[in-house]
């Protein structure tokens, strides 16, 4: 079990606000959480709660889509790469998914290297810099990937790194991922990854959060029983919530065995920028893996 310290406790004292305890082994998912907290705190997430059941228009949960100009070579990219693995939601999705990365689209001038048949397809909600997303590319080249990001800059990364590597195991979606999360098929996505989400800092805007109830229903529908999502965040309040939003749904568990499995990466995890930045800057990044249930 893990029992949660008010951010009291963790301001006064420094350290991890999750402190470890036993587990229930009769307990039907790997672990449980009690939330241990003020009443300033409890009346915040009563809150919380009360907004996400009014809430009937789905709030952005992103903030803006452009930053400077793009470079023409940038804007090149944009007009002729994008709509050749862009995802195109205004038809249905191929059954099986995998058939996505089956047709050519070759990204370069390499049209006669090999690929390997893709077997699974793993998505990226949220792939800012796309640092991550290109490593699980080349490193799982037998893999789909499905990268959503709304930010046109962040795009542009990952253009300019599918086309120079280059890379055809790649699809983007330049938009909301819950219009992709709608498309896609039920249990088509053996892998999910939230890394590092944009944390809402202030009380009034905690509601857009991307990691939240609903999220977790539309994830529940697309991944596959015994499929990994991975999140990642270096916000205390936010993985507080996070934990919260997961107790409302049971067809995820939490995959921990000790305070090891949420303070270290696994080795198949890259770092993103954004928590280079949060080491540097001496924030603790906490690490989250969640199974599929194998049923419901």
């Amino acid at each position: 079990m893990l029992v949660w310290r008010p951010p009291s406790y963790f301001e006064e004292r420094g350290g991890d606000p999750l402190i470890w305890q036993e587990p229930d082994l009769h307990s039907p998912c790997t672990s449980t959480i009690e939330a241990m907290t003020d009443d300033k705190r409890q009346q915040d997430d009563d809150e919380l709660a009360k907004a996400y059941e009014e809430c009937t228009d789905e709030l952005r949960s992103f903030g803006r889509r452009r930053g400077r100009k793009l470079r023409p070579r940038q804007a090149q990219l944009f007009t002729q790469l994008l709509p050749r693995v862009a995802l195109g939601l205004h038809e249905p999705a191929p059954q099986p998914l995998e058939k996505l990365f089956t047709q050519s689209q070759s990204t370069s001038a390499h049209e006669d290297k090999s690929t390997d048949p893709i077997r699974e397809v793993w998505l990226e909600i949220g792939f800012g810099g796309a640092e991550h997303l290109i490593w699980q590319a080349e490193n799982n080249a037998d893999v789909g990937h499905i990268g959503c990001e709304p930010f046109e800059a962040g795009v542009v990364k990952a253009l300019s790194a599918i086309e120079t590597k280059p890379l055809d195991n790649v699809r983007l979606h330049a938009d909301d991922a819950r219009d992709l999360l709608r498309w896609l098929p039920e249990a088509s996505i053996t892998r999910a990854f939230i890394l590092f989400p944009d944390p809402w800092p202030k009380r009034r805007h905690a509601k857009r959060r991307l990691v939240a109830p609903h999220l977790l229903e539309l994830l529940a529908r697309v991944m596959a029983p015994g499929a990994e999502l991975r999140i990642g965040t270096d916000i205390p309040d936010y993985l507080r919530t996070i934990l919260i939003a997961f107790q409302t749904e049971p067809r995820f568990c939490w995959q921990v065995s000790g305070p090891r499995d949420w303070r270290y990466r696994p080795d198949d995890w890259p770092p993103t920028r954004y928590e280079q930045k949060a080491l540097r800057e001496s924030r603790c990044c906490y690490y989250l893996r969640f199974r599929r249930a194998e049923e419901n």
